[in-house]
Parts: structure tokens; sequence; C-alpha cells
């Protein structure tokens, strides 16, 4: 197999996304090319906003093409010259194998373990909590570092009885979580409806009770004594009134998703409502969490 690889801005990627489909592309998928890095940007929107495109400023265009492809000419009817692209060999593989062998049970707290479908709970020490999820999924797998450092906050410090928002859900991990902590009530709530399917199916395969919705049909004026929002600083920073006022008198907000860059900024712009102090910061990100009094 063969990857075509090409950088574009936000204008063209979607239209070139539809060109190299047309020209006989197997597959194609658009990354942020700034991805982990200060300037990545984030696909979010406010309660009812619908997102207009799947595309970032800067973005890299990977399409999958069979070893037969006439390289040329598929330059050609992209209009495109060689040094405008990557081509790039795949090694044929056994890709279910391949990919299973690659990920292992994942630690992400000092007893939480993420474990793939194809591994067996012995895999992992006895006592643990366990997750089953597979990697690879969309929405987040748990090997993030912001997932981490959340799942590490709840560990340390949820206490069971207590209510939990996860704001910006995905995958539902950090919300399964809670409920395997012992949270008497999660809600998990995204603006992705994608999203909320995954998670719905991750919390049945892992038998946690959770009420998973679009934002929209959130309780108007429902509180939790947690809410963590593992998204990214952009989207902080326009959430902020929304999130805090989800938080109830004596609870407790967590914000991950900022690079330790960003921190002090994040801080300044929740003081309205919260003082915000630093948790951990595992590899450049930053956990935040304060009470709200």
């Amino acid at each position: 197999m063969r990857e075509l690889v090409i950088e574009c801005p936000l204008s063209e990627a979607e239209a070139l996304s539809d060109r190299l489909l047309d020209s006989g592309a197997l597959s194609v998928s658009i990354e942020d090319a700034q991805r982990d890095s200060e300037f990545e940007q984030a696909m979010f929107g406010e309660p009812g906003m619908e997102i207009e495109t799947h595309a970032w400023e800067k973005n890299i265009v990977v399409s999958l093409w069979p070893d037969e492809v006439d390289e040329n000419q598929v330059l050609e009817a992209l209009e495109l010259s060689a040094s405008d692209v990557q081509w790039r060999e795949v090694p044929d593989e056994d890709w279910v194998r391949l990919t299973q062998s690659q990920f292992d049970p994942i630690k992400i707290g000092e007893k939480i373990w993420i474990v793939p479908s194809w591994h067996s709970l012995d895999d992992v020490p006895s006592g643990s909590l366990t997750l089953q999820l597979d990697p690879g999924l969309a929405f987040g797998t748990g090997s993030h570092p912001t997932t981490r450092l959340c799942a590490k906050w709840l560990e340390a410090h949820l206490q069971s009885g207590m209510s939990v928002l996860d704001y910006g859900c995905g995958s539902g991990i950090l919300g399964i979580i809670a409920s395997k902590l012992g949270a008497k009530e999660v809600y998990g709530t995204d603006i992705d409806e994608q999203a909320i399917t995954a998670a719905t199916y991750n919390a049945q395969v892992n038998q946690t009770p959770m009420t998973l919705c679009l934002p929209d049909a959130m309780p108007a004026d429902k509180t939790f004594d947690v809410v963590v929002a593992n998204i990214l600083s952009n989207p902080l920073k326009m959430l902020a009134p929304l999130l805090c006022h989800r938080v109830a008198k004596g609870g407790f907000l967590i914000l991950s998703g900022i690079l330790d860059s960003q921190e002090a900024e994040i801080k300044a712009f929740y003081a309205p409502w919260i003082v915000l102090q630093s948790f951990e910061v595992q590899e450049g990100w930053v956990c935040l969490y304060g009470q709200m009094i």
C-alpha cells in the first residue's frame, strides 16, 4: 500500500479530500498539522452550534492507495507537482493482528487500567479498577496525558456518592471512571452526536450507568459535585461561565487540555468565578482544579 501526504490550508482541505477520492484513493483522512503544539485547534462549538467544518487552519491530508497506483497520473489529476507531496510505503500486514499487538493494557492512574477487549483481565494486577476500551477508536482512549491527569484527580479526590459531569465527554472514559469510583450520578455531554454514540456503547460495555446527551438536552439548572472538562484552552475560555454555572456550591471544577504555558491565562480567565490551582503537570500538559465557594 502507498500513502500520499499533502499539506494544505483550511480553504482547500475538504475539496482536496473529494478530489483524492474521485481520483481513486481508498481512504482519506484530515489531520491538524499543528497537533500537540500550542497552536493546536479544537473542533468545538457552543451548545446548539453545529460544527461547520472538520478541518483546521493548517492541515495534513493523508490518502491511502494501492501498490499499483500511477503516482504521476494522480499528481496530474490533482494539478500538483512531486515537490508538493510526499509518498510513503505502507507495509502489507495483518492490520488487525498488528494493531492488537501494539496495544497492551494502559495504566492511567494508581489502580486504573484501560484493557483492550482482546486482553484478559488477568493481564493487569488484581484489585485494579479496569475499563474495557479499545485503542484506536475515536474520541479518546486514555493514552493522552490530559486524560491521565483527569483520571488521576478523580481517583485521588472523588468521593462515593458524588455527582459528576464530564463536559466534552468524547469516548466517555472519564465518566466511566467516575461511575466505577462510586459516583452516584454521572452525566456526559458532547456537541458531537457520534461521540455520544461512542460513549453510550462504552458505558454499556463497562456496565456503568451514565446519562449521555447533547448540551442542549441538559437540565438547565442542574449542578454537580464535580465538573470535569478535558478539552483545549480556547473552548475552555469560551465555556468558562457555563462550566462554572454547573458546579454546585462546595463542588469542584477540573480542567485539562491545557499546555503548561497556558496555565496563567486560564487561571486569570476563570478568576471571576473560581480560584484554580495546579494539580499536576505531565509531558507539558497541566490539570487545574478549584472548589466553588
